[in-house]
């Protein structure tokens, strides 16, 4: 009994030792731990920060907002601070100091600042530049401010690359554009019609009636199409779904030129073109007073804008589309559609002064329509395998001018390789 009693009373001694030696290891790691978590909580919390403004009406932020919350995950150490704008006005003021000490504009969403740089709006070149530069600041390297990322352009002064690319998207494909065939057909028509009446005040009361009535109802038109799609771009699938509408556009223009008015066409429909001959007439009445001519004018120009509509409607399309995928709206978007306008009516705004100063004007033929429709189906159809399959094609000026200009060369040499088989 005393043998057990004494294997016993060891064995209890050595459950205290082993039990004190547990809690004091425990005691022990639990002061690690405590004293660990907050360097671990100091190293984030003094960390880099990526400030993300953005809106809950912003279907980009919204599109964007996936990608943002990865970053934490995929940095560790980098700290994510978003600030929504829209429920109230809590951030305005940090918005707008922080967009001024960066020299960006505290107008429009989304806005991401990290150190130095700024970026507004999402695309795929952005997101890339943005993970770079925390990958830089998480190693150690110094962000400096960026520079030669402006361009100073005549009347417009300093913009910088990203504001260029769209500036200069939006010059090129306006301009493609103002070389439509049905618009122009129609107006070369009228002020042919018009100049017969051999006064050169009718000309100019015509001629600038239907140029601010076509402006403005093709502005509104393309108003209304990227108000639908700016929000319609926060889906996935929209993207497909416009650069399929621009290749069938494109195919169709194509096709145009070589089998004109054969199957689908979106020109101006035959049957309508009595009614237009019509009402063109009605402007050589001698009778008609200049309030009388100008209405005549604007009521003519609306309805014809209204029926040739779908021959015009798919470079708007695009533009609009790609506008939205990049996050561009408000004051920028009014500013770029009065230049879209403005550049459209250029040629047209050409044609009408050859007409008021010279009193003589030919008219299109068909082969120029069909010359026309092959550049611009061909412009369109780049347009469509960009927005598709390299949207960052569309990012930088120079990537913007080589995709419109291998569609021209190649729809030009088409048309030099027709013609010289016609003439053998």
């Amino acid at each position: 009994m005393k043998i057990r009693k004494a294997w016993t009373q060891r064995l209890e001694a050595q459950c205290c030792r082993l039990a004190v030696a547990v809690v004091w290891g425990w005691l022990a790691l639990v002061i690690i731990l405590s004293s660990l978590a907050p360097a671990q909580a100091d190293t984030r919390a003094n960390g880099p920060v990526l400030h993300v403004f953005w809106s809950l009406n912003c279907p980009v932020c919204i599109r964007q907002k996936p990608w943002i919350e990865e970053l934490e995950a995929r940095f560790p150490g980098l700290r994510v601070v978003e600030m929504e704008l829209s429920r109230s006005d809590q951030f305005h003021a940090v918005f707008q100091e922080m967009a001024e000490a960066r020299g960006v504009s505290a107008a429009y969403v989304p806005t991401l600042m990290f150190g130095p740089h700024a970026w507004v709006g999402d695309t795929a070149a952005q997101r890339a530049e943005i993970e770079a530069t925390i990958a830089a600041q998480l190693a150690g390297e110094d962000l400096a401010p960026r520079t030669g990322t402006s361009l100073r352009l005549p009347v417009l002064g300093e913009v910088d690359h990203a504001a260029a690319s769209v500036l200069g998207m939006t010059l090129l494909i306006a301009f493609v554009d103002g070389f439509n065939p049905c618009s122009l057909w129609v107006l070369t028509l009228l002020l042919g019609m018009v100049i017969a009446s051999g006064s050169r005040r009718r000309v100019a009361v015509v001629g600038v009636s239907f140029l601010l009535t076509t402006a403005l109802i093709y502005g509104a038109f393309i108003a209304g199409l990227f108000s639908v799609l700016a929000f319609a771009f926060a889906l996935p699938w929209v993207r497909w779904a416009v650069a399929l509408f621009a290749l069938g556009f494109g195919l169709v223009s194509i096709k145009d030129y070589f089998w004109y008015g054969r199957g689908i066409t979106f020109s101006i429909p035959e049957g309508q073109k009595p009614g237009i001959y019509q009402r063109l007439r009605r402007l050589r009445q001698q009778d008609m007073s200049t309030p009388a001519l100008i209405g005549a004018t604007v009521a003519m120009a609306a309805g014809i804008a209204l029926v040739e509509l779908p021959c015009t409607a798919g470079f708007p399309v695009v533009w609009s589309g790609i506008l939205a995928d990049r996050g561009v709206g408000g004051a920028s978007f009014l500013g770029l559609l009065a230049v879209y306008v403005l550049i459209y009516l250029s040629v047209e705004l050409a044609i009408f002064g050859i007409a008021v100063t010279g009193m003589s004007l030919g008219r299109m033929g068909e082969q120029h329509g069909r010359a026309l429709k092959l550049l611009g189906g061909a412009v369109m159809v780049a347009l469509a395998g960009a927005l598709a399959l390299r949207p960052e094609l569309m990012e930088d000026l120079t990537g913007t001018m080589i995709l419109f200009g291998s569609a021209l060369g190649l729809a030009g040499l088409v048309l030099l390789a027709h013609r010289i088989k016609i003439a053998g």
